[in-house]
Formats: C-alpha cells, structure tokens, sequence
C-alpha cells in the first residue's frame, strides 16, 4: 500500500476544518501511486482523495500540476480537481507534508486494454493537447532527453546486474538519441505518464483521466509516443499493431498530426522507452528490500526499446 506518512484521525479532522466537504465518515489509506501518500475520504458531502506530496515530488511544482487540473477541467477534459479551502487555497500542510484535497473520480482501470480502450485513449489524449494549449504556467520536461544521461550515470556501473550488457546497450543508444532527436515539433502541455493506471473506465465509457504529477510542456508527439509504448505491447513484449492503429487513428481525428510528427514516431518511440527503462532501472537498484512499493521490471522497457529501434516509420505502428 502507497502510505508513507500515517495521520492520525485527530490530526486529519484538525486539517478538514479548513474545507467545506461536510463531515468526515471514514477515510483509509489506498494503494494507488507510488510517489505521494493517498488516502480516499468519506464524508457527509461526497467522496474525495486526500494526498500528502512526499519527498520525491518538489513542492515547487505543486502549482503548475493543481492549476493545470483546474485548467483541463474548465476546458472539458475529465479529470479530478483540486479542492479549495475556506480561505481559497488548493495546498496546505498536514503531518509536515504539502497536502491537498481532489475530488475523487469514478472508474476503474483497464487492466488487459483492448483495442477499443487504445482508441478511446487516443481521442482523450488529443483532446487533452488541445485543451492544455494556452495553460499559462510553464514546466520543463526533467525526465526528457537533457535528464536521461544525468540519470544514467547514477547507476551504470550497476546496470549489468539487471542484464548483461546493459550498461554498453544503453550508452550507445543515449549516443543515438541525442544525435538524432527531432527538432522544432509541436509543443505545449503533455501528461508524460499516460499509463492504464492513470485512465478510468466506466464499462467502455473513458470516465477520465488521472495523476498529473509528471506533466509539463514537451513534445505532442512524444506524449503519443509514450502511450504506443503503454498501452500497444502484449504480455509476451510484441506489439499490437491493432491496438496501435486504434489509438494513432482516434488522435489523428481529433488533432492531425504534422508531417515531421509522423516522421519522427519511430524516434520518440524510442526515446519515451528509453525514458522508462532509466527510471524503472534506477528504481530497481535502489528500492530497498522490504519496500512498501515493489518497483517495475526494467526489462520490460528493453524489449520494447528493441522493437522501435527496428521500426521505420509510422506505418510500423499501424497509422
């Protein structure tokens, strides 16, 4: 379970006096998340979700992700909204973390997404783009390409002990990507975390969209880029070109992309697997045994970065 930080209910009740969400009934920890601690709260009003932003998330940004919800939802897109105090405020203290209150949103994860999840998916993440255009707040991308080197020297010496070779597997495709990576694409606000977890259905209805705690302004395409990576490969790491050509399609309807946008997908592609393969290999040598949050396999995000190291263009992918 996600809860680093216990509050006690003397504690919580203090901290509620602050908002006018009726009177708590029951609140418990939940599992969801992995980098804040969340609570889920009942009270007399409705349903809401308490979170405690721990150490990994700079506090700093906490106004640029909780404006660009407000911003998303008063432009259409589905997505929770940060409750606002007596006083007017969206971020307080409780248990010495930085602490809010969202609404909670109805739905449930696709668990084996199928292709018409993918499509849905597509339209959201279009609509998404074009809503964030004119969000006036600014956030560079930390894990974009700038970062992956910085990471990656945090653990290569390590890095073999995930799998042989990896350390060399990884150098040399860092060398690729910054002497390849595009130029001058499409650009504004993008989720950067687009993953099943972070997408709620309710029957095949997409209810909404969660977890804007990686967004920041980068690329369109590479935000596509990392959901073929998410939500198009099966178990056994081969991707889906079904489930590929329902989410290009969908998005394309709604935001047709560029001709260097469809140009550059093979490269992006390889650049949001090589994004999570750095992340979730850092998170794997460092976890420590006994850990609330197991960390992902690395590997998965190696077999995807070898299939778009093979692919050519945007055909490969279904579109």
């Amino acid at each position: 379970m996600a809860v680093y930080t216990d509050v006690s209910d003397d504690d919580l009740a203090q901290f509620l006096q602050r908002y006018n969400i009726g009177e708590l009934l029951s609140y418990k920890g939940i599992a969801e998340g992995v980098e804040n601690t969340n609570y889920i709260l009942h009270t007399t009003a409705g349903t809401y979700i308490l979170t405690l932003y721990e150490k990994r998330v700079d506090t700093a940004d906490l106004p640029f992700f909780l404006g660009l919800m407000e911003h998303l939802a008063q432009n259409g897109v589905s997505c929770p909204l940060p409750v606002r105090d007596r006083e007017g405020r969206n971020l307080n203290t409780l248990c010495d973390r930085t602490a809010a209150v969202i609404t909670f949103l109805e739905g449930f994860c696709a668990r084996r997404p199928q292709p018409h999840h993918c499509a849905k998916v597509g339209k959201s993440l279009a609509q998404l783009h074009l809503a964030g255009d004119g969000y006036e707040m600014r956030r560079d991308n930390s894990l974009g390409p700038s970062g992956w080197r910085p990471l990656f020297s945090h653990f290569a010496d390590a890095a073999d002990t995930i799998a042989g070779g990896l350390q060399c597997e990884i150098s040399a495709e860092l060398d690729w990507l910054e002497s390849n990576w595009p130029a001058d694409l499409p650009e504004s606000i993008i989720h950067a975390d687009l993953f099943p977890d972070n997408v709620f259905f309710l029957g095949d209805k997409l209810s909404g969209v969660i977890d804007f705690y990686f967004a920041c302004n980068d690329y369109l395409t590479y935000d596509l880029a990392i959901c073929l990576n998410a939500w198009c490969f099966e178990e056994d790491f081969s991707f889906n070109v079904t489930k590929g050509r329902a989410l290009l399609k969908a998005y394309t309807e709604v935001r047709p992309l560029e001709d260097a946008e469809r140009a550059a997908i093979p490269i992006l592609a390889r650049g949001a697997a090589l994004r999570f393969l750095l992340t979730r290999c850092y998170d794997w040598l460092n976890t420590p045994p006994g850990a609330i949050v197991k960390p992902h396999d690395p590997k998965a995000y190696l077999r995807r970065l070898r299939f778009h190291q093979r692919a050519r263009t945007i055909a490969d992918y279904g579109c």
